[in-house]
């Protein structure tokens, strides 16, 4: 059981899958719920603050180098246009944009992405961990929901 929990934070730490395949994973092995949930919050979390506070760095370090330069330009280039989209329909509600951002469960939206879109807009660590943090809720709590099949017992219902 304890491998099958380490199974799960590890994947909830992946960028690109993050809780968004964690809680599935949790779900088709019949985990209990509440405790697959929270190690998947922790597992997506934990990257948060190191993202924010070195990835940017990292990228810009490695943007010119010979093999890895393609790769951190992209990262470089997916924050940016990540953090002006944000940006432009936000306006003052950024951190509301920043939760939904993360929170809806879509590839390339999730904490991961936030977190460097954060980071490149140079928004305040504080306020954007929560709003990630939020996010990361909002999503894995979306994903859960539809990992047991309530989406589509609500259109049955209908």
């Amino acid at each position: 059981m304890l491998k099958k929990y380490l199974i799960v934070f590890l994947i909830s730490m992946v960028p690109l899958i993050e809780i968004r395949g964690a809680v599935p994973y949790a779900v088709g092995f019949e985990l209990p719920l509440v405790p697959s949930y929270i190690v998947a919050i922790i597992g997506n979390m934990v990257p948060v603050p190191f993202i924010f506070l070195f990835a940017r760095r990292i990228l810009e370090w490695g943007k010119d180098k010979k093999v890895i330069g393609k790769f951190f330009t992209w990262c470089l280039e997916k924050g940016e246009k990540g953090g002006r989209k944000l940006e432009e329909k936000a306006g003052r509600g950024l951190y509301i944009a920043l939760l939904l951002f993360v929170g809806i469960p879509l590839p390339g939206t999730g904490a991961w992405t936030g977190t460097l879109a954060a980071s490149m807009l140079n928004m305040d660590f504080k306020k954007s961990t929560f709003a990630v943090l939020a996010g990361v809720l909002l999503a894995g709590t979306i994903m859960l929901l539809a990992s047991l099949g309530v989406f589509g017992a609500i259109s049955l219902a209908k």
